[in-house]
This record gives C-alpha cells, structure tokens and sequence, in this order.
C-alpha cells in the first residue's frame, strides 16, 4: 500500500498541476510576453499528452513493480515537466517572465530521466556491470545541467544576453555556465549510450525480453514516422497533435512491456503496421497513375477519372493487402506464419488419414510445433453404439 500511495500521489500533484495551468491559461490569456516564451512553454496538447501519459503508466508501474525503478522515473519524469508548465502560470501571476525563463531547463532535465528509463528498460537493471559507467554520466549530467542552469549568470535556455534573476557573477557564475553547458553534452552523450545498450541488450536476451525490447523500438519508430509526416505540414495544431499522440505511445509500450500485457502482440502489430504503409503507397500511387492517364492521356474528364480511379483502387484493396501481408508475415511476424502453414500442413494430411492413433500422433506433434506448450495432452473419446 505504500507503494500505491506514493505512486498516485506523484500522479495527482504532476495532473493537479498541469490542468490546473492550462485551465487557467484557457480562462485567462497570458500577457504576450508571457505567452510568447518559446523555451518555457508547452503547447496544451502536447502538455496534457505527454505529462498524463508519462505519470500515469509511471504510478501504474510504481504501484505494480515498485522494485523496478522505470516507474518512479517515469512519474519523475512527469513531475519535472509539470514542475515546469506550472511555472508559466506563476510567471503570469508574477506579471514577469524571469521565473518561468529560469525553470526552464526542467524540460531537459525531464528528458535526462528519460536517459535512466532506456538505459534501465526493461528489467530495470543495466545491461552489465560495464554500463554503470554511462548511468554516472547522466547523473553527472543530469546534475550539472541542474545546478549549471539555476546559477549560471546568464539564462542558458533563452540566449547568452537574458540575465538570471538568482545567477552568480564572476569566476563563480563562468563555472556555473560552463557545468551546465558540460552537463548537456554529458545527456546527450548518455542518451545515445543508452540507446546502443538497448542492441546489446537485445542479442542477450531471450524470448519474452525481445518482445519488450521491440515494443520500445516499435514507439520510437513511430515517432520518427510521425515527425517525417508532419514537418511539410503547415499548421500547428496539425504538428502537435501528431506529435503529441506519436509521444504517448512511448510510455504506453514501456507499460505493456513491463507488465507484459498482451506482450508477444507486437509481432502482429509491426506486421499490420508494415503491410498497411505497403498498401497505402502501392494504391495512392496505382490511383494517381490511373488519374493522369485517364486525364492527360485519355482526356477523359476530370471527376470521371477520379471516380473511375476510386473504384479501381477499391478494388485492389483486399487482394493486395492479402498478398503484401502473406509476404511481410514471412519477415516480421515469423512464428505466426510458421504455425499457420504448420496447420495448413495438417490439414492436407488430415484429409486422408483413417488410424485414429496416427491422427492424434500428428496432432500433438502439430500443437507442440505452433504453439510450443509446456505439456501435450491428447483426449479422445468413443462413440459408443447408437450415437
């Protein structure tokens, strides 16, 4: 229980603090130079997106594997950056906007916890005693962006001239600067560690732990995805609303692999997501070849072109789709094309087989093949007369 209680605690002060800002923001309009911090401030969307998902899968986490520290960093995570949206609120109430210039290195600093999450996932433990070299550079990291950023006597986030309402001066304030700037380079040094960990993680580890490891690759890829899709796209709203839904499925695949829920998912899922993209490219491109030729080489009308063309690649959809996911079943979801020509191939034998003992000889060796299970047992009753 205490577990449980520290756990939604964090939750409750992280959500209590970002809806109440962002609630007050909607009510009341910050003053424009508040509002136009661009260091210190998080879109609505992206703020309730990503400081919601982060603290509750963190106080999931924390109350089911207390002993496992993603949780409590993930709902660290959360605080630090709800920490910093609610410090814009108190800039507006300050009519000034040194405080929330200041406590705008928590966002970086959130993302430094971050650094723990994917060097640790997902046993919560180091890949090997080797690594607890670059779990210290974070924490160094960490800690000198921290102290570096609150006492450097400029504000290192905004630009080199913005002075630091509590910065030091003189040989001191030059140290300040030169730890903070020396602790960011230290995060994203760790972080790309971190990341190259999660490979030699994974050629160690065994079944269930690959299933975890590619729900972690599975968020990231989505999110580069998303970020490819949305930067020609002009409005902002458009940006963060991708952006913001591509952010929360990372913790969402860090608390599936964690707790394991529907772990072994994530093969019919990347394949779905492969094969899907497949057939979408093949048919905007069959669609917008049909259109151009029935438009500029036919002089076929142009609505009649569209509709023709919609009609022909409608069509083309599930026979397409069938044969693109046969073929990305074979590369990406191996077990579950395996088991399915296992069967198919049991079927056909099954056709002609008359002795009952053959028959439940195959089908035990067949079950034991797809479905690799601990035991096999095989009951058969008998007809008895008259039945």
């Amino acid at each position: 229980m205490t577990a449980f209680w520290r756990a939604w605690s964090i939750w409750a002060v992280s959500v209590a603090a970002t809806a109440t800002t962002l609630i007050y923001i909607k009510l009341y309009p910050l003053p424009p130079d508040v509002a136009g911090l661009g260091g210190s401030g998080l879109n609505g969307a992206v703020g309730i997106v990503f400081i919601g998902t982060f603290a509750t899968v963190g106080a999931v986490l924390a109350w089911k594997r207390p002993r496992n520290p993603i949780g409590w960093l993930l709902s660290a995570t959360g605080l630090v950056t709800a920490a910093a949206v609610l410090s814009v609120l108190l800039a507006h109430f300050s009519r000034t906007v040194s405080l929330a210039n200041w406590l705008g290195f928590l966002y970086l600093a959130g993302f430094a916890l971050c650094v723990f999450v994917v060097l640790l996932f997902p046993t919560g433990r180091l890949p090997s005693r080797r690594w607890r070299v670059v779990a210290w550079l974070a924490g160094a990291g960490l800690a000198g962006w921290v102290l570096g950023c609150a006492f450097a006597p400029t504000l290192i986030t905004i630009s080199p001239s913005t002075p630091n309402p509590v910065g030091v001066t003189g040989p001191a304030g030059s140290i300040f600067k030169l730890m903070a700037l020396g602790g960011a380079a230290l995060i994203a040094a760790s972080g790309l560690a971190s990341v190259v960990s999660l490979a030699f993680r994974y050629r160690r580890a065994g079944t269930a732990e690959r299933a975890q490891l590619r729900w972690l690759v599975y968020a990231a890829a989505v999110i580069v995805a998303a970020e490819l899709a949305a930067a020609p796209i002009r409005s902002t709203n458009l940006q963060n609303a991708i952006s913001s839904g591509a952010l929360a499925l990372v913790p969402l695949a860090i608390g599936v692999a964690v707790l394991r829920y529907r772990l072994y998912d994530i093969d019919r899922i990347i394949s779905r997501t492969v094969s899907y993209a497949i057939v979408t490219g093949l048919l905007i491109g069959i669609y917008a070849g049909l259109v151009l030729l029935a438009t500029q080489v036919l002089q076929i009308r142009g609505a009649v072109a569209v509709a023709v063309a919609t009609l022909i690649a409608a069509a083309l959809f599930n026979p397409v789709r069938r044969r693109v996911q046969h073929r990305v079943d074979r590369r990406f979801n191996r077990a579950r094309y395996d088991a399915e020509a296992t069967v198919a191939a049991f079927a056909v034998r099954l056709k002609d087989a008359v002795d009952l003992d053959t028959v439940r000889g195959d089908l035990a060796a067949v079950v034991q093949k797809a479905l690799e299970p601990a035991h096999v047992t095989v009951w058969t009753g008998e007809l008895r007369p008259g039945r």
